[in-house]
């Protein structure tokens, strides 16, 4: 019997790191928002430990990265708010997932977790997301409800995953959501591909 100890042990430890797992990717419920007329350009994760890898095809970064800062410039010019999110994993479970599985990167506190240097002081707001979905904290809820917004456009990284999980997350709130699709990266293109047309079924509009 005595191998019943270790046995648990070991047990619970996969269920704290599969509910980690659970945590990162799951998508978030809130009140739903109507009679808003305002829209907010959300950057999601364009920071230096992502934006700086190689992650990307080159030449795809290099149009999304001209794109995002003209999207930048529009938004500025038409007083639309800019809002930019960051990756911080902090809560124990997720952090222990990140240090296993992504190589510990954007781990609260850890280098690189900045906003990358094209992007560097562009936003008007920045709040840090704990998970994928950028709705989890709640943060990003109040401050929309602050600013009236009702429509969403979204640019940055990845689409296979943050993009995808703030979106879904916007939808059920009952937001608008525009994705722009030159603006949104994948290091899974083929995959991002099927994740568009998924969100388009979501009726997602893709721009």
């Amino acid at each position: 019997m005595i191998w019943i100890l270790p046995f648990l042990v070991i047990f619970g430890a996969i269920l704290w790191l599969a509910n980690g797992i659970r945590q990162i990717g799951a998508v978030s419920s809130g009140n739903a928002v109507s009679g808003r007329s305002g829209t907010a350009l959300l950057l999601i994760d364009l920071q230096t430990v992502f934006w700086d890898s190689d992650l990307f095809n080159e030449p795809a970064k290099a149009a999304a990265e001209s794109l995002i800062l003209a999207e930048i410039d529009a938004a500025k010019s038409d007083r639309i708010p800019v809002i930019a999110v960051r990756q911080e994993w902090s809560i124990p479970a997720t952090t222990a997932v990140a240090r296993l599985l992504m190589n510990g990167q954007a781990i609260a506190g850890t280098p690189g977790t900045e906003i990358a240097a094209p992007f560097a002081g562009l936003a008007d707001q920045t709040l840090v997301k704990r998970v994928q979905d950028a709705f989890e904290t709640k943060e990003l809820d109040k401050i929309l409800g602050q600013l009236n917004v009702g429509t969403l456009r979204i640019v940055g990284l990845d689409t296979n995953y943050c993009v995808a999980k703030t979106a879904l997350a916007a939808r059920q709130r009952g937001y608008q959501v525009e994705i722009v699709k030159r603006g949104v990266l994948s290091a899974d293109p083929k995959r991002a591909e099927k994740t568009l047309i998924m969100l388009r079924d979501k009726n997602v509009m893709l721009r």
